[in-house]
């Protein structure tokens, strides 16, 4: 399908390492804008790609992975495996379902995670248990409903999305 990178004006060298075939594209940031607003931006370029070459009966799926090696492409077709099935129209990776949270995660992060995902939880109405985990899988539809440019743009981009695709009535899975 299609491999959308968005570099947020990162010094690593992200334009020179991403292959460059026929399935990828890069959309740069020239000065850094927060990763919720990287997110929005490959969200509007996959929404507008979608739109142009959909065909029946084809369920347009668009994947987050971030690049900072915390997501295992292994784990992609039990993402997808809920949208596949109908059961969802938008999931959510649980990094603290991996057995080895505790160890490899630092306590400052996990306990801050714990916090910020029942808090989300309370607020949307969804139990969530990891609402910071950004390996994500939603439905073109679900996408279209999305505010883009309103979506809060750095760090707390995941419960805003979550917020914004339960007031929309969308189905959240984990």
């Amino acid at each position: 399908d299609e491999i959308i990178v968005v570099d947020d004006a990162s010094t690593d060298g992200t334009r020179d390492a991403i292959q460059k075939d026929a399935r990828t594209t890069l959309l740069v940031h020239e000065r850094n804008r927060g990763v919720g607003a990287a997110i929005a931006t490959g969200y509007a370029h996959a929404r507008e790609r979608a739109a142009r070459g959909t065909q029946k009966n084809v369920r347009d799926v668009i994947v987050v992975m971030a690049g900072d090696g915390q997501m295992d492409p292994a784990d992609l077709p039990a993402l997808l495996g809920p949208i596949a099935s109908d059961e969802a129209d938008y999931v959510k990776g649980d990094r603290f379902r991996h057995p080895d949270v505790r160890a490899r995660m630092p306590k400052g992060r996990y306990l801050g995670g714990q916090v910020f995902s029942r808090l989300t939880s309370m607020a949307i109405g969804v139990p969530i248990s990891d609402s910071q985990c950004g390996y994500t899988a939603i439905t073109r539809e679900a996408c279209a409903a999305l505010p883009l440019d309103a979506l809060w743009p750095g760090f707390g981009y995941p419960n805003d999305l979550l917020s914004q695709i339960a007031l929309a009535g969308g189905r959240v899975v984990e």
